[in-house]
């Protein structure tokens, strides 16, 4: 079973073998070559919170190699009459070879693995892991850089809600990143993630300066602060708009500091950014369709050539 739900279900030698193939296919992912090696193959795109970049990069990337997708939300499936977790799953198990589920509670990725045979990618579990946006983020940073070890990445936002900075923080250590957290105090990194990475003998430090954090950036990872998590409209009221980048924010930069974000923006880029040599937020969208090519392809057990063409 070849189940990606957080990022231990991932080696460091798997992950740069996957990174390594994620760069093969990028003319696949381009359309340039045709590579059916998923042909025959149907994937359950099972998505029970909204998405875009998530869902079509998945379905673009099964395509891509040949394959089906089957497309499911909470809308317009038994899931409305009050099927359970379970029983959808034992459905799909029958209908695909490969499933992602993006779910709003944390565990349910873990638990429909743990009930089907399929393999399961998590997409996204409430505020808990989303390993293949983990993936991608990982891919552009040694796609900027050529290494991840020893780079100064400045996570910024909601670092108490989001996903995506908490399977991220964890992958940057086991390849020797710094991690310089920034975040009002109420959106701050979970204890006992930092606790633990902290542990792990990772060099992190914690603000809320992020004007202050961008002349030793190599990354800035800017984050949404998600109003759909917050329990109350007036916490959010308080937080909303804390931090913005824009063009005039990067005259301190080094030369090759890349900034990054999960999209989608509700203002924390400015459109000024966006035609800077550090804007890699749109590419990073892009790399999902190689990584999930090539996450697609473990789960279900295919090699990739060693020469794409």
């Amino acid at each position: 079973m070849s189940d990606v739900v957080t990022m231990d279900d991932l080696s460091n030698e798997e992950i740069l073998s996957i990174l390594d193939d994620s760069k093969r296919l990028i003319p696949v992912a381009r359309g340039d070559v045709h590579l059916p090696l998923l042909e025959g193959k149907v994937l359950a795109n099972m998505f029970y919170e909204n998405s875009t970049r998530t869902r079509m990069s998945f379905e673009a990337a099964m395509k891509r190699l040949g394959g089906s997708v089957l497309n499911f939300t909470s809308v317009g499936t038994s899931v409305a009459k009050g099927e359970t977790l379970y029983d959808t799953m034992q459905m799909v198990d029958g209908y695909a070879d490969i499933a992602v589920i993006r779910h709003p509670r944390q565990g349910a990725a873990q638990y429909s693995a743990d009930a089907v045979d399929i393999p399961i990618l998590n997409a996204g579990d409430g505020a808990g892991n989303h390993p293949t946006q983990t993936m991608l983020d990982l891919f552009t940073i040694m796609e900027a850089h050529g290494k991840i070890e020893g780079l100064n990445v400045v996570l910024v936002g909601d670092l108490r809600y989001g996903r995506t900075v908490h399977s991220l923080s964890h992958a940057l250590i086991r390849f020797g990143a710094k991690l310089t957290l920034v975040s009002p105090e109420t959106l701050s990194m979970p204890e006992e993630i930092v606790r633990d990475l902290r542990s792990s003998g990772a060099e992190i430090s914690e603000n809320s300066d992020l004007s202050g954090s961008i002349p030793d950036a190599d990354v800035i990872y800017m984050t949404r602060i998600q109003k759909e998590r917050f329990p109350d409209e007036d916490e959010y009221a308080k937080v909303a708009g804390i931090y913005t980048l824009g063009s005039k924010d990067m005259h301190g930069a080094k030369d090759g500091m890349i900034v990054m974000h999960p999209l989608p923006r509700v203002g924390e880029l400015h459109p000024s950014l966006d035609s800077t040599p550090h804007a890699r937020y749109f590419q990073q969208a892009f790399n999902g369709v190689p990584t999930r090519m090539a996450l697609l392809c473990r789960g279900l057990g295919v090699t990739i050539p060693k020469e794409v063409k």
